[in-house]
């Protein structure tokens, strides 16, 4: 499989900049920062409450 170099790197990164703009691009990576800390949030909430769960016994 075809991985590419550092200089097709570049190159796609200067069309996506061109195509979008810096604060464009900066606004797209706070938003999907933003939705990884929440996603991550949810996820160890939902452990928790697996564990919790998991911990009490049912009475007879």
């Amino acid at each position: 499989m075809w991985t590419p170099g550092i200089g097709e790197l570049l190159i796609i990164f200067a069309i996506v900049l061109v195509l979008f703009g810096g604060g464009k691009i900066a606004g797209i990576g706070k938003s999907l920062g933003t939705a990884i800390s929440e996603f991550k949030t949810a996820i160890n909430e939902e452990k928790d409450e697996n564990n919790e769960s998991s911990d009490e016994t049912p009475s007879s």
